[in-house]
């Protein structure tokens, strides 16, 4: 078996010393490759490559939910082909890694390693759902072209937090979950449109959902975590279904206040609700529009505002050792 390392030395919790046991540990059973990423899309491009091809067995992706993002999204560059692309595997190394742990693996990178090649010992993979996002036919925003998510997105009050964060990574402060809590206090403070939403759900044959004030889009569950605790928006969402909506209405002080305490104390069967509270499960297609420009992430990766982005839920787009 051939596979190539893709490994993020900027990512939050990798080091030089969790590399080298990676390096150690899967040289020993395959032949390796290993590249350390230079710049911001290098994962991808080196996706692309494993993708285009003949010879690459399996990609390994260390680092955190945007190594794993650009990696996916380069394999993924001309399509799902489930018999034909490398299997991808994932060790955890940024400060969430919400899919790795989505998956099951330990949030460890060593530990992960080794429940990895426990799987390729005992040929044991998982072939999972994504989500694709892209600009919307006939509006401003129908050129912005389409990239795939593993686990999230978001229009609006999440990515308007998730740019704040950015903002201050850049600035030299680390990627916290005290870091994440504060800027979520700051977006409500600043938030604009939290009593009068500008957000439309169009999911076709249905009628259009309007007055959102916050969109989540889940692939599987939970949609992050707070530390340890396992935080649950969408908690029907999963890899073997296509995708899952979570929209508020309402964003006052009283509602949040609600909402933020379902979200913490929330579980595999129970999310937010509320006479606010828009939900959709397993859905293929559907497009949210903005009155405004608005925030959007995918994969907590700020990609700027958007008007309009439609959305298709893909199911066994890519198989992943687990």
């Amino acid at each position: 078996m051939r596979a190539l390392l893709v490994v993020n030395p900027a990512a939050t919790t990798t080091s030089a010393r969790t590399r080298d046991v990676l390096i150690h540990a899967l040289a020993s059973e395959m032949k390796l490759e290993a590249v350390s990423t230079e710049y911001r899309g290098h994962a991808r491009d080196l996706g692309r490559r494993a993708a285009d091809s003949d010879d690459i067995d399996l990609v390994v992706a260390l680092g955190g939910d945007g190594t794993v993002n650009e990696v996916v999204n380069g394999l993924l560059h001309r399509g799902p082909d489930l018999d034909r692309l490398p299997r991808l595997a994932v060790v955890p190394g940024g400060s969430t890694n919400v899919f790795a742990r989505a998956l099951g693996l330990p949030n460890d990178a060593v530990e992960a390693t080794g429940a990895i090649l426990d799987a390729l010992a005992n040929r044991t993979e998982r072939t999972v759902g994504l989500g694709l996002a892209g600009g919307t036919p006939g509006t401003e925003d129908e050129s912005v072209p389409e990239r795939w998510f593993t686990f999230c997105a978001g229009l609006g009050f999440d990515a308007g937090v998730i740019g704040r964060v950015e903002q201050r990574r850049e600035r030299g402060k680390r990627s916290t979950h005290a870091l994440y809590v504060r800027q979520v206090i700051r977006q409500f403070l600043d938030e604009p449109h939290r009593r009068q939403g500008v957000i439309t759900l169009d999911v076709p044959g249905e009628e259009p959902v309007t007055g959102l004030a916050l969109s989540i889009i889940c692939n599987t569950a939970p949609w992050t975590y707070l530390g340890n605790r396992p935080i649950y928006a969408a908690p029907q969402a999963s890899f073997d279904t296509a995708l899952d909506v979570l929209g508020l209405r309402k964003l006052s002080t009283p509602a949040v206040s609600r909402y933020a305490t379902q979200l913490l104390t929330s579980s595999p069967g129970k999310g937010p609700r509320g006479k606010h509270a828009v939900s959709r499960h397993d859905l293929t297609d559907f497009t949210l529009h903005s009155k405004v420009p608005l925030p959007f992430q995918m994969d907590g990766d700020h990609l700027g505002v958007r008007t309009s982005v439609t959305f298709t839920g893909v199911r066994r787009a890519l198989r992943v050792i687990v």
